[in-house]
């Protein structure tokens, strides 16, 4: 039995459920939106690590259709963000909708039709008029392949795949990784630990982060009416106009490098340990990550900061290039995901049976990250280059969800069974983004998850969420067209094209 529907949303994460939400609000109600988990938050379902929360204030991190309005906590952990998701969804009648457990596997699209065939891990299978992925970037754990990687004899996973069933009161743990995901775990497992050995391969620009509640006197402001959204707008403003341009190399770069410097020396007395940990890269190059704890942790008795290359993993440890040997009971690998990896393990076909991994295997890219020209009806939610790492990504979410919303209002108002963006829209958005890059600072030879193994950056966006939100006002007939059903498709599509330029 095949199910038949309008719209298949791929996803219940931020992305999903706005989509889910926004569907529902413009009249459509014949969706349902796949999930492969047991319940809707995508990354914060999949991280549960100790210390896990969000560096963006959750005023801005939050839907502007159902905005975050505590006027206590300033940054809820993971439980209240996964909270906040599940009530969303709840409160706009999403629960009908969704189906849980459901991996996609692979989809189709069927040319004699103009729809989706998808097919998920169980054998359902699906048809549909529109398909609409939202599986976001930081999902599939990254693991680096380090020799003996199978011979350690204790518990090793994962941050992303926390093994809940360990106790780590008075272990000894070897922390693999600096990155954001290892700086908000060590303080709260070094608490505990016996001993903590933090392996390092590049260390990270910090800023100090504000506390987590907010004082007596903003508690008061935020029960003045109107406040709230103030304060959200006021964030919107001050990221892309403060921490934007660092990423561009503009105005707020050498300031904020200065006063990175500056808070690092004045937590890090120990001037090797001071050495070890100051970025030899400029601010930017990697996600700036927000902290108040990490580094004073590192100076506690029980951490030791290894920033000697691991040699190889041992049965009872880890040893490093220099010959040290160090001990561990528990091995917790903070490495980060295959961010670069858009749509794994989805199969997707699109005209003339053209596999989209095969198209991105040099680095994926799609118009506005949320198009892509041979994939007719099917469009992405933090596809390629939509990701900001200076602001909100939910609100870059809103922003990419109404475009398709539009586009589908498009669709219906000409007729088309199909539509798709224009390989000369694209290839204009691909030179405007290629010029875009190159003025920031990941255009140069730093190694970060912001790359495809190609070199090419293919996860941030190089501009400010309100750039990103003015070049999606446009009407989408400027950038996609009709698709013909049949045989012929493929040459119809490039005829027109070319007879545009």
């Amino acid at each position: 039995m095949v199910l038949d529907l309008k719209v298949v949303v791929v996803g219940a994460g931020f992305g999903g459920i706005g989509m889910g939400v926004a569907l529902k609000q413009s009249g459509r109600e014949d969706f349902v939106i796949l999930e492969k988990g047991d319940r809707v938050g995508g990354v914060w379902r999949e991280n549960t690590y100790p210390g896990c929360n969000c560096d963006v204030p959750s005023h801005l991190y939050s839907f502007s259709f159902a905005p975050y309005r505590s006027a206590t906590q300033r940054y809820p952990g993971q439980e209240q963000i996964l909270s906040y998701l599940g009530q969303v969804a709840n409160d706009y009648g999403l629960t009908p909708h969704l189906r849980l457990n459901s991996a996609l596997a692979e989809a189709t699209y069927l040319e004699d039709s103009g729809r989706w065939e998808l097919t998920t891990v169980a054998g359902e299978r699906i048809r549909a008029d529109i398909v609409v992925f939202a599986l976001g970037q930081l999902h599939r754990p990254f693991i680096p392949d380090i020799p003996g990687r199978d011979d350690f004899a204790g518990p090793a996973f994962h941050t992303a795949q926390w093994d809940h069933h360990q106790d780590l009161r008075g272990r000894d743990i070897a922390v693999i990784g600096t990155g954001a995901s290892a700086v908000q775990l060590l303080p709260e497992i070094a608490r505990i630990a016996r001993r903590v050995h933090v392996y390092q391969r590049t260390p990270q620009w910090l800023l100090p982060k504000p506390a987590r509640d907010f004082g007596a006197v903003s508690r008061l402001a935020l029960h003045v009416p109107g406040a709230h959204q103030v304060y959200r707008t006021a964030l919107h403003r001050g990221a892309d106009t403060v921490l934007a341009p660092i990423m561009r190399r503009g105005w707020s770069a050498w300031p904020a490098q200065w006063f990175a410097r500056a808070y690092l020396h004045h937590q890090v007395a120990d001037r090797s340990l001071r050495a070890a940990v100051t970025p030899d890269y400029p601010i930017g190059g990697k996600r700036i990550i927000f902290d108040s704890h990490y580094y004073p942790t590192l100076a506690r008795h029980n951490v030791k900061l290894v920033t000697d290359p691991i040699h190889r993993i041992v049965a009872g440890g880890v040893e490093t290039v220099d010959g040290a040997y160090r001990h561990a009971d528990i091995l917790v690998y903070a490495t980060g995901f295959r961010a670069a990896e858009f749509m794994v393990p989805i199969t997707v076909r699109g005209r003339g049976g053209q596999v989209l991994h095969e198209q991105w295997s040099d680095g994926a890219d799609a118009f506005m990250g949320l198009a892509v020209p041979g994939f007719p009806n099917a469009f992405l939610i933090a596809g390629p280059n939509s990701f900001t790492p200076a602001g909100s990504n939910p609100t870059m979410k809103e922003y990419q969800i109404g475009y398709i919303l539009d586009c589908l209002r498009w669709r219906e108002e000409i007729g088309a069974a199909a539509i798709e963006v224009g390989v000369t829209a694209m290839a204009r958005y691909r030179c405007w983004l290629r010029r875009s890059m190159a003025k920031t600072i990941w255009s140069g030879s730093i190694d970060s998850w912001f790359k495809h193994s190609s070199g090419r950056v293919v996860n941030p966006w190089p501009s400010t969420t309100r750039a990103f939100a003015r070049m999606l006002q446009h009407d989408p007939a400027e950038a996609f067209t009709a698709v013909p059903i049949g045989s012929d498709t493929t040459e119809d599509i490039d005829h027109r094209e070319d007879t545009s330029r």
